[in-house]
């Protein structure tokens, strides 16, 4: 998406809508590379709203939580103003922005704490370490585990309607990563691995210490999220089955 030729290759191809889910989500990694994070997620996005553009397609722009800074006291409206911490977070804001000045027909869509099929995600990350019997997690990181399928499922209703803007389609609710790994090991039946709570974890980042997504605009045209654990319990037993 960083060459500028994907811009003819889109708009060959033609689309009602595009759903732009490339990024550079590495967030400590953006902190050491901020260039190639601004190049990915903004100059990326910019060329595929482009592409947009001139298809006369429809965008969905896949945004973060992280724009938020943590600080509210209570759950964030779609149209509360952001604030980035980091690098990762102000090159996501910048993506919207990129998508709202060159585009009338898009959607922006803020997620958080993604996991789903794939080799690497916080689920995956908690039961390996609970093959040595302990971990440790923080409890003053507070956000929405989201289950990709449903959000998957909530943008195919919502590319089916023509109400464009700013959307919050997290799983519903929030955690701290600690009760968010307790919950796992529960639903694994390894009860038998201590957590240990820890706050002030050390990264490249700053990160928010406390985001929940209010899903109001979504709500409003019937796309509604479940609950993080009935989501969570569900992909627990896709893990089982596989």
């Amino acid at each position: 998406i960083t060459d500028l030729s994907i811009v003819a290759s889109i708009r060959d191809f033609g689309p009602d809508a595009i759903i732009h889910t490339a990024a550079m989500t590495n967030v400590d990694g953006c902190e050491q590379d901020p260039d190639l994070a601004y190049k990915i997620n903004v100059v990326g996005t910019r060329n595929v709203a482009l592409a947009a553009r001139q298809s006369n397609a429809a965008m969905v722009y896949i945004s973060t939580d992280y724009v938020f800074d943590g600080t509210k006291g209570s759950p964030y409206w779609e149209y509360d103003a952001p604030n980035p911490l980091s690098v990762y977070a102000r090159t996501k804001w910048m993506g919207e922005q990129v998508t709202r000045d060159l585009l009338e027909r898009f959607y922006i869509v803020r997620i958080a704490w993604l996991y789903g099929d794939g080799p690497r995600n916080f689920v995956r990350t908690v039961l390996r370490l609970a093959e040595s019997k302990q971990m440790r997690m923080v409890t003053d990181e507070v956000g929405s585990p989201t289950y990709a399928r449903d959000v998957a499922q909530a943008l195919a209703q919502l590319v089916r309607q023509p109400a464009y803007g700013i959307y919050h389609l997290p799983n519903a609710g929030a955690c701290s990563r600690y009760d968010w790994a307790r919950e796992i090991l529960h639903l694994k039946n390894k009860l038998d691995v201590e957590v240990i709570p820890t706050t002030n974890f050390q990264r490249a980042a700053c990160v928010p210490k406390q985001v929940e997504l209010n899903n109001i605009i979504g709500a409003n045209l019937g796309i509604t999220m479940r609950p993080w654990t009935e989501a969570l319990q569900d992909y627990i037993q896709h893990l089982d089955e596989a």
